[in-house]
């Protein structure tokens, strides 16, 4: 049956949720305080990746660990003091780095990504916005035969999960991007992916999307939040904007959510953020590239995008608000100098992402608990982009009692909402 619903967050995993409920027949308002695609979705390296189903914490952490936590790395850095305050978080995200867990997950995000990838293409369509898809995919590319060798747990993984790779030796890699300087004797091209050239420019047409279809789209603050009446009907206090009441109320705060569960419903959730960073390059004289490369060793992912090639950073364990600290950017910026040709930077300051983490890294999609009308999607650390749309689908068979397309009990908020 049709309802009003509210959706509050405007990045890919929201407009997303808009888009799927408006087709259902709902009568959706999607709220943001800075408008669609302008926060985490903004920022990253725009790849559309089967390959994205092995989260960090998986049974190769182990082997990595005591380098990762010298926190001298561009891939990875962290504040001991953030740990210390969250040890319920970082005991149970190693907890998951096991086989069994892993297994879980990774098959749960490969589910999710496979639900997404068809709804992207059709969205980019009907958005008239086709021309910003690459069908080419992705490298990874690896200093030494060594650094290569040590990746066969994520090989066999791709692998069993049926992603298309191709190994590659170093005139194979030349073939396909002459322009990378020869560093990498080894590359794996995952075959199994697609990337765009601007992903806030994706998430913004997506929004128009929604709006030409007569969806409704509000930039505000969201102050409030309050239930009217024992259905599960909400009113939303959007500050200058006046109130909104809706019958539900969809959460797709991504790295805010936590605060705003906490400060409006005395809901608890164990979340992490891992930061990242961005800059944008010109490349020197005619060198290009013509899809995503992720430097292994160098901890950064370069990316041709409309704004120039994106340099992408790894994972910073802070606090969200936590002053920038560039040390990891400028680790990146070195490493990729040596694998490429790149010029001047195109922007006065990097750009600051959130990726919101939960300790399985598996995102929360379906009814908050405890909370009648209330539903949840969040928490997709950082496949938010290869995942919004599956979650979208997934949410809104379970809102309107259908059968979901992938397994739900996966995702229930129940696992750590409290």
């Amino acid at each position: 049956m049709s309802s009003t619903v509210a959706v509050l967050g405007a990045g890919m995993v929201g407009v997303s949720c808009a888009l799927e409920l408006q087709r259902r027949g709902h009568q959706v308002t999607l709220v943001d305080r800075l408008g669609p695609g302008r926060e985490t979705s903004y920022g990253n390296a725009g790849v559309l990746a089967r390959s994205s189903l092995i989260p960090f914490n998986n049974p190769g952490l182990w082997a990595s660990l005591p380098t990762l936590l010298k926190n001298r790395t561009a891939q990875f850095r962290y504040n001991p003091a953030f740990l210390a305050r969250h040890p319920g978080w970082g005991l149970g995200f190693l907890a998951r780095a096991r086989q069994a867990p892993f297994q879980q997950t990774a098959a749960a995000l490969d589910a999710l990504i496979r639900l997404s990838q068809p709804a992207h293409r059709q969205w980019l369509a009907e958005a008239g916005q086709s021309h910003r898809l690459r069908e080419n995919g992705w490298i990874f590319l690896y200093r030494s035969q060594a650094a290569f060798d040590a990746g066969q747990f994520g090989r066999d993984t791709l692998a069993q999960f049926g992603v298309q790779t191709e190994p590659l030796d170093a005139a194979a890699l030349h073939a396909l991007e002459p322009h990378l300087r020869p560093l990498f004797p080894r590359a794996l091209w995952v075959r199994d992916a697609a990337s765009v050239d601007s992903p806030g420019a994706v998430t913004e047409s997506y929004a128009r999307l929604f709006s030409a279809r007569g969806g409704r789209l509000l930039q505000a603050p969201v102050q409030g939040l309050a239930r009217t009446g024992p259905d599960g009907a909400w009113q939303l206090d959007l500050g200058e904007a006046g109130p909104l009441d809706a019958q539900r109320v969809v959460l797709a705060l991504g790295p805010w959510s936590k605060g705003f569960l906490q400060q409006h419903l005395g809901l608890s959730v164990p979340m992490a953020f891992e930061r990242g960073y961005h800059m944008h390059y010109a490349a020197e004289g005619e060198a290009t590239l013509s899809r995503p490369v992720y430097d292994s060793a160098g901890g950064y992912v370069l990316s041709p995008m409309a704004q120039g090639l994106r340099l992408s950073t790894g994972v910073e364990l802070t606090d969200l608000d936590a002053p920038p600290k560039l040390t990891q950017l400028d680790l990146a910026e070195t490493a990729a100098r040596q694998a490429f040709a790149l010029a001047q930077r195109l922007e006065a300051q990097p750009w600051l992402g959130r990726r919101p983490t939960l300790p399985d890294s598996r995102p929360a999609i379906g009814a908050a608990p405890g909370q009648p009308g209330l539903w949840l999607a969040f928490g997709h650390q950082h496949i938010g982009f290869s995942t919004g749309p599956g979650t979208a689908l997934l949410l809104g068979a379970l809102m309107d009692g259908e059968a979901p397309p992938v397994p739900a009990a996966p995702f229930r908020p129940e696992r750590f909402v409290r």
